[in-house]
């Protein structure tokens, strides 16, 4: 990994060398975000008000904090990452396919989960708390998931027919993305060829030192782009984009510009000059943010808002954002300078990460209806269910990779 100073007028080379090898801290970072994303849905039934799968269940203040703490970096700090990656792949499409593949390895899972694991969580939460009796799962599949049957006039939601997409929406949004950088570097190639210029793989021989100012902009950008999209789509407004993508458009501010500093810094090499003392200025930022929640939420929560044009939607974006910003980076560098991370267990987990993401749903569901009726509080349920979570959906993942024919697209 490159560790000595650079200038930022280093202009791109076409014979720029490759960025890195394996870089094991961002396997190190992959699966903490994983074990996050899964400690995140384990805490859906005991802390926060959203709709989830399972209802009834007892509640505790400081799950919901996790929660509301939680959600705003994991994963545009996952879309980042993805992003890295991105650009190396479009590269390498003149000598090896591509679209294909990512079809296969995006689109395969988007369909395996649509039409055979959403049922089953949705079937589930038909049987357990809507109040319209019992009927097969064929039925179920048929008639209210599909929607090829009539919507029950006191139908109880959230949507009407059932098909969902559910957490499968970050795979539907990282295979947009992928196409949309994809034809960007047809459509620059094809204009580069009109102009005679030569072709150049826009990755820098020498990696660009980034600043604490272009980490405010960013920041300052994020934050503005937030509060205008929340004026019409308030947080947690799920929307079909195009009839198939599901998005929900107020976070789509805080998902878009990561993939895009992703992808920058892959061709500029920002991971590497990312200086520690700005990511940790931004991330005990981050930190004095979530004590001060913790600390003043009544008052807090009382003056943020949603949606809408006021002063308390605009201040949650940009504390929302502060959020976001301070433990990603935050993450990147810690992990970068002190907990890299080699071994065998480490790289099969991380290789893993895609398909513990697609199958921890189900896992955690299950374990949170079975643990319904244990003689434990929303802390002691939500502990267990988060530890079996994570350890049942990586033991799961690891199996289903080395089954022949599921490999291909985990």
């Amino acid at each position: 990994m490159w560790t000595g100073r650079a200038s930022a007028s280093e202009g791109p080379s076409s014979t720029a060398p490759p960025r890195v090898g394996r870089l094991h801290y961002l396997d190190s970072i992959r699966i903490a975000l994983s074990a996050l994303v899964i400690l995140h849905h384990a805490a859906q039934p005991y802390g926060p008000v959203d709709w989830w799968y399972v209802e009834g269940e007892p509640k505790a203040q400081w799950i919901e904090d996790f929660a509301v703490l939680n959600a705003p970096f994991k994963m545009s700090l996952f879309f980042l990452i993805a992003a890295y990656f991105l650009p190396a792949a479009i590269d390498r499409r003149r000598e090896r396919p591509y679209v294909g593949p990512r079809l296969k390895k995006l689109g395969g899972p988007i369909l395996v989960g649509f039409f055979l694991i959403i049922p089953v969580l949705m079937y589930a939460y038909y049987l357990e708390v809507r109040g319209y009796g019992h009927i097969g799962f064929g039925d179920y599949y048929w008639n209210v998931y599909l929607g090829e049957g009539e919507e029950p006039a006191d139908w109880s939601g959230p949507i009407w027919p059932d098909r969902q997409f559910g957490h499968l929406w970050f795979i539907q949004h990282l295979l947009v993305y992928s196409l949309v950088y994809l034809a960007w570097g047809a459509v620059a190639d094809r204009v580069r060829a009109r102009r005679g210029m030569a072709a150049t793989s826009g990755t820098r021989a020498t990696p660009q030192r980034v600043s604490g100012l272009a980490v405010a902009v960013f920041a300052v950008l994020v934050a503005a782009g937030t509060g205008v999209l929340r004026i019409w789509y308030p947080v947690d407004e799920w929307v079909p984009f195009a009839e198939f993508i599901q998005t929900e458009p107020a976070d789509l501010a805080q998902h878009i510009p990561f993939v895009i500093a992703g992808v920058l810094a892959y061709r500029r090499g920002w991971l590497q000059t990312l200086p520690a003392r700005v990511a940790y200025g931004w991330l005990a930022a981050a930190g004095v943010l979530s004590v001060a929640y913790v600390a003043f939420r009544s008052d807090l929560t009382t003056f943020f808002e949603s949606s809408g044009a006021g002063l308390g939607q605009f201040a949650w974006a940009g504390y929302e954002t502060v959020l976001c910003v301070g433990y990603a980076l935050g993450m990147l560098v810690l992990f970068r300078d002190h907990v890299r991370g080699t071994g065998r267990l480490q790289r099969s987990a991380a290789d893993a990460t895609f398909a513990i993401y697609l199958i921890h749903l189900p896992i955690v569901v299950g374990l949170q209806y079975l643990v319904r009726d244990l003689p434990l509080g929303a802390s002691g349920r939500f502990l267990l269910v988060a530890a079996f979570g994570f350890a049942f959906s990586v033991a799961a993942a690891l199996l289903l990779r080395r089954t022949p024919g599921v490999r291909t697209i985990l």
